[in-house]
C-alpha cells in the first residue's frame, strides 16, 4: 500500500509543507488540478470561509497549535477544497470523501477499513 499526498502548488511550496508539517509521504504535484477534478474537487469560498472554520482556526491560535507558515508569494488557491480518498492497485476508488469543509476529514476507522479492503483484494 502507498500513501500519496497531492497538491496543485508549486515544488518550493511542497517541499517548504513537508517540512514544516514533518510529513513523510511522498508528494505528487498536480498543478493541472486534473487529480482534483477528476474526483470532483472544486474551490468554494463560502465553505472555506464559514464561520465554523474561522472559529476552529482561532481556537487553535489560542492553544498554541501551529500551522504550517508558508509565505504569501507561495500561497496558491486557499480556496481550493481537499479530499481523501482509497484506491486499490488498480484504481478502482474504495473510499471517496471529498470535504465539505477545509477540516472535514473521514473517520480513521473509515480509512482503515478500506486499506483493508484493498490489502484483501491485493493477496487475492
Amino acid at each position: 500500500m502507498r500513501v500519496l499526498v497531492v497538491s496543485f502548488g508549486s515544488v518550493v511550496g511542497a517541499r517548504l509543507w513537508l517540512e514544516q508539517t514533518g510529513c513523510t509521504f511522498d508528494m505528487l504535484l498536480d498543478p493541472q488540478r486534473k487529480i482534483y477534478r477528476s474526483f470532483g474537487l472544486g474551490s468554494s469560498y463560502a465553505k472555506v470561509m464559514k464561520f465554523s472554520c474561522l472559529l476552529q482556526y482561532g481556537e487553535y491560535g489560542a492553544v498554541d497549535r501551529d500551522f504550517p507558515d508558508i509565505p504569501p508569494h507561495l500561497l496558491e488557491d486557499i480556496y481550493q477544497m481537499g479530499g481523501d480518498f482509497v484506491l486499490d492497485e488498480a484504481g478502482k476508488v474504495l473510499l471517496s470523501h471529498p470535504c465539505k469543509t477545509p477540516l472535514d476529514r473521514p473517520a480513521v476507522k473509515d480509512v482503515l477499513q478500506a486499506a483493508d479492503a484493498a490489502h484483501l483484494e491485493q493477496t487475492r
